[in-house]
């Protein structure tokens, strides 16, 4: 029973945190323990035990209004990126090394998907390949730091990455820049995938801060 329960909450927290971080639930909204009871179809206990999660994260914070949104602000988002910037080079490099032809089959086929939602326009489908992309290589790096650092801090800024992927034309530069640095990888070329790498994650974020001052 304790089990079922547990795991109940960690549905909830994922779902409410999905939705902090896509920005359905904005900064600054309120949320009360009732209202999540209700749209969730599920009692409050479970609800308390997501919200105490979420407030551990900064992702919410309890006032006297009630639960207040918090979310990642756009000097956070920033720091993530600049974060990805130096900690994503690494990455790349480390993936050179552990090369093998199921990691090279697994990021071909994130990039055929990329390229066919990219076809598409479906800026959802796009961010979860793009997401893909990245999530394979942080699992072939043979660094369970930078995976547990990166994972996270990818999904944090998912609001920021979609928006950037919105903008024009920026589905097809991404997409390019990730073939780049999968044939670098290919190549076994470390100095040349994170040169590209490094160069993906500053015209990213350079894409999310003009998206965000429209």
């Amino acid at each position: 029973m304790a089990h079922q329960m547990i795991s109940l909450a960690d549905q909830v927290h994922d779902l409410l945190e999905r939705k902090i971080l896509s920005g359905e639930y904005s900064a600054g909204d309120i949320l009360t323990e009732l209202r999540l009871s209700e749209e969730l179809s599920v009692s409050r206990t479970p609800i308390r035990e997501a919200i105490s999660r979420l407030q551990h994260d900064h992702l919410v914070d309890i006032t006297s209004k009630g639960i207040t949104v918090v979310g990642v602000s756009n000097e956070e988002m920033a720091d993530i990126y600049e974060i990805r910037y130096r900690l994503e080079g690494l990455v790349v490099r480390r993936a050179c090394e552990h090369v093998t032809e199921d990691m090279l089959h697994q990021l071909k086929e994130a990039l055929d998907l990329q390229a066919f939602y990219t076809e598409r326009k479906d800026s959802e489908s796009i961010k979860n390949m793009d997401s893909q992309f990245h999530h394979i290589l942080y699992l072939n790096c043979g660094s369970n730091a930078l995976l547990y650092t990166l994972e996270p801090l990818l999904m944090r800024i998912v609001k920021f990455r979609k928006a950037s992927i919105s903008a024009p034309d920026r589905a097809h530069i991404s997409l390019s820049e990730h073939i780049a640095i999968f044939e670098a990888i290919q190549a076994r070329d470390p100095d040349a995938a994170e040169r590209l790498m490094q160069a993906h994650i500053r015209a990213a974020s350079t894409s999310s801060i003009l998206q965000l001052q429209k």
